[in-house]
C-alpha cells in the first residue's frame, strides 16, 4: 500500500479535540469507557471487566495501524479519552473503501462531538488514503448512529441479518455506504 502516510503515526487536530492513535497508555481509560454497558450495548464486544482486555483491543489497533490496514484514534479533549473513532479496515487493491467507526462515552452523547469530528474522518479517508467508498456497519436498534450517518451524507444500503455474533446471540447488521464528492 504504497503513498499512504503511517497511519500509526497520524494524529488530527479537530477544533478543541485532539485525536491520536491509541496507545498502550490508554487501557486504563478505554477500559472505564467500553466498562459502560449502555456505551457497549451496540458494539461487538460485551462491557469491559478487566484491563486485559482494554489491552487487547488496543493490540488490536496498533497491530492495524503498523500494518496500515486501518486506524483508531483517541478521542481527547482536555487530556482525557472520551471515545474513539477511525477506519476498522481499509482495502485498497480490490476497492478503495474503508470502514468508518466511532464510539463515545455516554457523557458526551447529544452534544454534537461526533459530529464534529466525523467531516475531518471522512477527508482524511477521502483525501489522504485516497478512497472512494466509505462503509458504517450499524448493529439494528442503534438509532442514534444511523442519524448521524444519514446527516453526514451516508445512505442506508441493505440489512445483513444475524450478520455478527457476539455475546451469546446473533445480530443483525445495517449497511451504511458514502461515495467521495
Amino acid at each position: 500500500m504504497t503513498g499512504l502516510p503511517e497511519l500509526r503515526r497520524q494524529t488530527l487536530e479537530i477544533g478543541g479535540f485532539r485525536l491520536r492513535p491509541l496507545e498502550a497508555g490508554d487501557a486504563a481509560e478505554l477500559l472505564s469507557l467500553f466498562a459502560d454497558p449502555e456505551v457497549a450495548e451496540f458494539m461487538d464486544i460485551a462491557p469491559l471487566t478487566g484491563i486485559a482486555e482494554a489491552q487487547e483491543i488496543i493490540a488490536w489497533a496498533m497491530e492495524l495501524a503498523k500494518r496500515n490496514q486501518g486506524v483508531r484514534w483517541a478521542i481527547r479533549r482536555d487530556a482525557q479519552l472520551i471515545g474513539t473513532v477511525g477506519f476498522n479496515s481499509l482495502e485498497l487493491e480490490r476497492g478503495r473503501r474503508g470502514e468508518v467507526a466511532y464510539d463515545l462515552a455516554r457523557a458526551e452523547w447529544g452534544h454534537g462531538v461526533m459530529s464534529a469530528i466525523l467531516p475531518h474522518v471522512m477527508a482524511f479517508g477521502y483525501e489522504r488514503l485516497g478512497l472512494r467508498r466509505l462503509e458504517a456497519m450499524v448493529t439494528a436498534g442503534n438509532h442514534r448512529s444511523c442519524a448521524l450517518l444519514e446527516r453526514h451524507g451516508f445512505v442506508r444500503e441493505g440489512l445483513l441479518r444475524d450478520h455478527g455474533y457476539w455475546t451469546g446471540r446473533f445480530w443483525d447488521q445495517i449497511v451504511y455506504g458514502r461515495l467521495s464528492d
